[in-house]
C-alpha cells in the first residue's frame, strides 16, 4: 500500500539512488535541477536499458518504457531533418551551394527553435497557473516499480519511473498530497493551501473533497491550453528562425572556444541577430508586414485565453467557501 508522503520529505535523487533511494512513491521538487535529472535519466535509459529489455523480451518491459523510447526517434528525426538540407551542398555549384547552405542552416535553426519554443511555451501556462491557483500541473513524482526477477540470483528487482501527478486526469495521484504536519497533525495541509488559493475558504472540514473537483477541472483545461498554445509558439519559433538578420550570424558562427576572437565575434553576432530578427518578425519585411504580428498575437492570445478558461471554474462558491441551502428550494450550489 502506498503511504502518504510528508511534504517536507522531498527527495533529490542521483543515478546511484534510482534503485535504492526510494521506498515508496515520492513527490519531487519541480525545479530546474530535478527536471534536468529526470530528462537525463529518461534519455540514458531510452538509449541503453529500455531497448535491451525490449529486445530480449523482458517480462518487466512496460508501456512507460515504450513511451520513453519515443525520445530517440524524435531526436534522430530532428538531426536527420537538419542534415537533409545540408549534407548535399557539396554536390552543387559554388553559387547554388552558397544559397543552399544558408537555407539549410535556417532549416536547422528552425528545427532547433521549434523544439525549444514547443517545450518552453508550456511554462507560459503552468507557471502563471501555479502562482495564481497554487496548482502545479507539472508536479513530478518518482514511482517505485517492483519487478519480477529475471534470474534466480537477481536481487535488485526495483526500478524507478518518473511521472507527473496529473499525468492521468481520470486518476490523479491524490494520495501523494496527503501529509502529516508536525505541529497540527493535519493530513490535509496541502489541500488546505489549495483551498485558500482557489478561494474556497479556510478551515474547511474536508478540504480535500472540496478541492479535488476544482483541481481536476484545472488539470483538464490546462492540458488543452498547453496543447494548443505550444504548437502556435513552436510556429513562432520556426518563423523567427527564417528572418533574414540571422544570416549575419550563420555566416560567421562557430562553436569552437579555442579560436577566442572568432568565438566571441560569433557570440556577439548571435545576440545582434536575435534582437534584429525579433524586430523583423514583428515589423515584417518583403511585403509581409502583418504576418509576423498575426502569428505572435495568435500565440499570445491562445496562452491568455487558455489561462482565463482554466481559471474560470464551473464549481462556484460563496464568499465563505460554503454550500448554501435556500428555504423552500432544493439544494443549490452558490
Amino acid at each position: 500500500m502506498i503511504q502518504p508522503v510528508n511534504s517536507k520529505n522531498f527527495i533529490a535523487f542521483s543515478a546511484k539512488e534510482d534503485n535504492k533511494g526510494y521506498t515508496h512513491d515520492t513527490l519531487l521538487k519541480n525545479n530546474f535541477a530535478t527536471r534536468t535529472k529526470i530528462g537525463i535519466d529518461k534519455f540514458v535509459n531510452a538509449l541503453t536499458v529500455y531497448p535491451a529489455k525490449g529486445l530480449k523480451g523482458s517480462k518487466n518491459s512496460n508501456f512507460y518504457e515504450f513511451l520513453t523510447l519515443g525520445m530517440v526517434p524524435y531526436l534522430v528525426g530532428s538531426a536527420t531533418l537538419m542534415g537533409v538540407f545540408n549534407l548535399a551542398n557539396k554536390y552543387y555549384s559554388n553559387f547554388s551551394r552558397t544559397k543552399a547552405s544558408m537555407n539549410g542552416r535556417k532549416f536547422a535553426l528552425g528545427v532547433l527553435f521549434y523544439g525549444l519554443m514547443k517545450n518552453i511555451s508550456k511554462s507560459f501556462i503552468s507557471r502563471p497557473l501555479k502562482l495564481i491557483s497554487g496548482v502545479d500541473i507539472e508536479q513530478p513524482y518518482a514511482k517505485v516499480i517492483y519487478e519480477l526477477p529475471d534470474d534466480i540470483n537477481d536481487t535488485d528487482i526495483t526500478s524507478i519511473e518518473h511521472h507527473k501527478v496529473f499525468e492521468s486526469v481520470d486518476f490523479p495521484r491524490w494520495d501523494l498530497f496527503y501529509t502529516d504536519d508536525y505541529n497540527h497533525k493535519n493530513r490535509n495541509l496541502i489541500y488546505d493551501r489549495y483551498a485558500f488559493k482557489l478561494g474556497l475558504g479556510r478551515n474547511l472540514n474536508d478540504s480535500d473533497q472540496e478541492v479535488k473537483p476544482r483541481v481536476k477541472e484545472i488539470a483538464v483545461k490546462a492540458g488543452l491550453a498547453k496543447s494548443i498554445s505550444s504548437y502556435l509558439w513552436a510556429a513562432v519559433g520556426v518563423a523567427f528562425a527564417f528572418q533574414s538578420p540571422w544570416e549575419k550570424y550563420l555566416n560567421i558562427m562557430t562553436f569552437n572556444p579555442k579560436d577566442k576572437e572568432k568565438f566571441l565575434k560569433s557570440v556577439k553576432a548571435f545576440g545582434t541577430s536575435f534582437l534584429e530578427s525579433a524586430k523583423t518578425l514583428y515589423k515584417g519585411e518583403n511585403g509581409s508586414k502583418y504576418s509576423g504580428r498575426i502569428l505572435l498575437f495568435t500565440a499570445a492570445a491562445s496562452t491568455v485565453l487558455g489561462l482565463v478558461n482554466t481559471l474560470h471554474s464551473s464549481h462556484s462558491v460563496n464568499d465563505n467557501g460554503n454550500e448554501i441551502f435556500k428555504k423552500g428550494e432544493k439544494y443549490v450550489k452558490a
